[in-house]
């Protein structure tokens, strides 16, 4: 297992709390990892385009107010699961880090 960001997990994350379109993704990842985190279109779309067909989310087009149509995409079941599953992954990769940093702290110390 080797650190990279999980772009997708971070996405579907964000539609863990309930149904958003792009620019709602982007404003959830950014603020929530105090400005860490940013997306730009190019990078944000394609992967939504993947997790789709993937699966994991469903997009539909919202017409309502007086504005352009917007796309609101969700988790699907499916989407919930590989979140979960990405969830454990991180969980296990970050204790191993964890672990790894005390351990060398420790000899160090000692």
């Amino acid at each position: 297992m080797r650190f990279r960001p999980d772009t997708e997990a971070m996405i579907l994350g964000a539609l863990a709390n309930g149904p958003l379109h792009g620019y709602g993704i982007v404003k959830c990842l950014k603020e929530n990892s105090d400005g860490l985190f940013k997306l730009n279109e190019g990078q944000l779309y394609p992967m939504l385009f993947k997790m789709q067909e993937s699966g994991w989310i469903i997009g539909e087009w919202e017409t309502e107010g007086s504005g352009p149509a917007r796309k609101i995409y969700s988790l699907t079941v499916d989407g919930t699961n590989e979140l979960q599953r990405k969830l454990s992954d991180w969980d296990r990769f970050s204790k191993a880090v964890q672990q790894t940093l005390l351990t060398k702290m420790e000899v160090r110390n000692a």
